[in-house]
């Protein structure tokens, strides 16, 4: 028969100010058990080199004390967390959810957890989250960075921090990335629109110091250059966001009819669905009809809208769970490893809103 002490617990130490309750030791989970600190280590760590006896009381033991392992600790001993972070530029973006779940994913394959951070296209925002991170050693970071980062990635990778970049390239090649081809995609999604027959298009996104959106603005200048009598109007946004596309939309519904574009490439999928909303008000302006519209990334939400919308494709799951992988090949090939910049083509989807 186990038999366990009958001592009383020390309420006045264990709760305390506000009833927080206090962390039970291993040294107290040893005295309650009756054995050593070691072997209450041997029993979490390596329970196979401890009796089945000794095993239960030990168990039991935590079980009464209500003990939880401090893992966090541990492992910042052994110098480096079991945790990835991920710093994207705006987690309220299905496609940066999807990018999320594709490294969360791949992670919990190798028995790691994802911290997200939503830079939500500040610097400062960014800037703290990398300082978080680097607090806290996690096993790597990957992030969509609002700019180049180029100083403080660097830091990072000085101090023995793995770290990929996703969704962009960055001008330092030291670093691996996983991306699309933005310039292609850009050029792809005005392309579509020419081919329709419009000839005055107009780009919409912002701010253009994020590369993807001057990526995909460069993609477009190059297609409508490849076609005497075709514009190119840029109407510049303060974010990517439904409410910036949305006063775009009031604006372009606004101007007389033969003043307004006859196109419209918007940055992301979030843009655009803003766009249509305001276009569709009042059923003033048609689209297709009268604005042909496109967006990129191809959310969920790009199918389902009142008009579905066209959209550039990316592969967002994919991006993360292989800027995960890249991530763990670094880490455990250390100054071996040898970076790599993957990057993946996007894919035009035609829906109504281009009146294909």
């Amino acid at each position: 028969m186990i038999r366990f002490s009958r001592r009383p617990l020390n309420f006045n130490r264990i709760r305390g100010e506000g009833d927080l309750v206090a962390s039970i030791s291993v040294r107290e989970v040893a005295a309650e058990a009756g054995v050593s600190v070691g072997t209450v280590s041997n029993v979490l760590n390596r329970p196979d080199k401890v009796s089945a006896g000794t095993v239960s009381r030990v168990q039991a033991a935590i079980e009464l004390l209500g003990f939880v392992r401090n893992d966090a600790a541990r492992q910042l001993r052994a110098g480096r967390s079991r945790s990835i972070g991920l710093v994207v530029l705006d987690v309220g973006n299905p496609f940066f959810t999807d990018l999320a779940r594709g490294a969360e994913d791949r992670a919990a394959q190798a028995g790691l957890t994802v911290l997200l951070g939503n830079s939500d296209e500040t610097a400062a925002r960014e800037s703290a989250y990398l300082d978080l991170f680097e607090e806290q050693r996690v096993h790597g970071v990957l992030i969509s960075p609002l700019g180049e980062s180029g100083d403080q990635l660097s830091r990072l990778r000085r101090r023995g921090t793995p770290t990929v970049v996703v969704d962009r390239q960055i001008e330092d090649l030291s670093f691996s990335s996983v991306s699309v081809d933005d310039v292609f995609g850009g050029h792809l999604a005005a392309s579509h629109l020419i081919e329709t027959g419009r000839t005055r298009l107009a780009f919409v996104g912002g701010p253009h110091g994020i590369r993807q959106v001057s990526d995909r603005l460069e993609g477009a200048r190059r297609a409508v250059a490849e076609h005497p009598g075709v514009t190119l109007e840029v109407i510049h946004t303060g974010s990517l966001s439904v409410l910036e596309g949305r006063a775009v939309g009031e604006a372009l519904r606004a101007r007389a009819a033969d003043a307004r574009p006859d196109a419209v490439f918007a940055a992301n999928d979030l843009l655009a669905l803003g766009v249509l909303q305001a276009l569709s008000m009042l059923g003033e302006v048609r689209v297709p009809q009268e604005i042909a519209l496109i967006g990129y990334d191809d959310i969920a939400f790009a199918s389902a809208a009142v008009v579905p919308l066209s959209s550039i494709r990316q592969p967002s799951a994919l991006i993360g769970s292989t800027a995960v992988e890249l991530l763990l090949r670094e880490a455990d090939d250390g100054a071996d490893f040898v970076p790599e910049q993957v990057v993946f083509q996007p894919e035009l989807v035609v829906r109504a809103s281009t009146g294909v």
